[in-house]
């Protein structure tokens, strides 16, 4: 069930970023990753083990700097960054035993990261050549 819902957040936020115009600034899917990104280190300090805090700020700065690269050279990295982060959920338990996590979070995560990274992957692909998501701010689409 947790899987179900994440997928359809993601699904909403997208949509709701679309009708909004949100999606506008090429800056709004990198923004969404680096929030994801975020949650773990949230759940480190919930369950106030530093060294799971440690090894979740290494892991944020890998998200967050693919984040910041593809805001600023195409999209793309965003995309796939976002699906990375939903196979980072899958195997999360197995590399980083984090105490804070709640047990449904991985399944919802990883629904939503994936779901996300198909909506921002179909906003690309139907975007003019040359232009993001959304118009002329989304450069390298």
């Amino acid at each position: 069930m947790p899987a179900i819902w994440g997928f359809a957040l993601a699904v909403s936020v997208a949509i709701f970023a679309r009708l909004a115009g949100l999606d506008r600034d090429r800056a709004f899917y990198p923004l969404v990753l680096i929030v994801i990104a975020s949650y773990y280190d949230l759940f480190a300090v919930m369950g106030g083990n530093r060294p799971d805090l440690i090894q979740e700020t290494i892991a944020f700065a890998l998200f967050a700097s693919a984040a910041v690269i593809g805001f600023r050279t195409s999209l793309w990295i965003v995309a796939a960054a976002l699906a990375a982060h939903g196979v980072f959920d899958f195997f999360h338990h197995e590399i980083i035993s984090n105490g804070g996590v709640p047990p449904w979070w991985p399944a919802f995560c990883m629904s939503y990261d994936v779901a996300a990274a198909a909506c921002l992957a179909l906003l690309l692909r139907l975007s003019p050549p040359g232009r993001g998501p959304a118009g002329p701010l989304a450069k390298g689409g």
